[in-house]
């Protein structure tokens, strides 16, 4: 919890914000210009930033990972807006594996060659 909100909350503002910013000025919005680099420059950035997680978790503190873990959960909900996913989609998805094992899980998805 953070304060008297439940962090699904938070992700679906900070969504709303993110979604408000398509098409306003670059110059003088970070995320209007991540979404003028389109969706290459956006998973580009995103895949930078999970870098810099998985980097921060080896060798950093945990505020540290803290801070990038933020940035990256950002620049997937930027990804996400790109692509037209909202957040309530994904909890679906989430919700829908509740209680099924991962392996199961995995073993039950279509084999797409990935």
């Amino acid at each position: 919890m953070i304060g008297d909100k439940n962090v699904s909350r938070v992700i679906e503002e900070l969504f709303a914000v993110i979604e408000s910013s398509k098409g306003k000025d670059s110059k003088t919005s970070y995320t209007a210009k991540l979404f003028a680099t389109g969706r290459g420059g956006i998973t580009k950035k995103f895949g930078e930033e999970a870098v810099e997680t998985v980097v921060a978790a080896l060798s950093e503190s945990p505020d540290q990972v803290i801070r990038e873990s933020a940035d990256l959960l950002y620049h997937l909900l930027v990804l996400w807006a790109e692509v037209g996913i909202e957040p309530n989609q994904v909890w679906a998805e989430l919700e829908s594996r509740k209680g099924v094992s991962g392996l199961d899980e995995k073993a039950s998805r279509p084999d797409d060659g990935a």
